[in-house]
């Protein structure tokens, strides 16, 4: 079975509709994995991306961004790297109301079992909850 790792662009035709040929093109391909036909694979830099483009171009409300994240989670034929991660993230953002990458920073400090993050972006972090770096 063929498998494709899908990018940003991808989800983002299927999601805003704003090229119809891609649009189509996006959903015949997701139809397929639902089917079996394929397999799709995806990952956090393509969530990153998706999340930041539906922010800052389509002026999407971080709330909706995380459904739409949870919506791509539980595609039928989509399989996500770092799945516990994802999950996490998507959890800990809902959770703190806090961006999507600055959540899956955390989850995944916690899981490397870190002190915590050495980040400048202190404000954001502290909502979230980890400890944070004295730089």
């Amino acid at each position: 079975m063929t498998t494709w790792f899908v990018d940003t662009n991808v989800f983002l035709r299927f999601l805003t509709v704003d090229d119809r040929g891609q649009h189509q093109k996006a959903v015949r391909l997701f139809e397929a994995a639902r089917k079996g036909e394929c397999r799709l694979i995806t990952g956090p830099p393509v969530l990153f991306e998706l999340a930041r483009t539906l922010r800052a171009a389509y002026k999407t409300p971080r709330t909706q961004v995380r459904e739409i994240l949870r919506a791509v989670f539980a595609t039928p034929g989509v399989t996500l790297t770092d799945t516990s991660l994802v999950a996490d993230a998507l959890t800990l953002a809902s959770a703190t109301d806090s961006d999507f990458a600055d959540a899956y920073i955390a989850a995944a400090s916690r899981a490397a079992e870190s002190s915590g993050v050495a980040t400048f972006n202190r404000k954001d972090f502290a909502k979230i909850g980890v400890e944070l770096a004295e730089l």
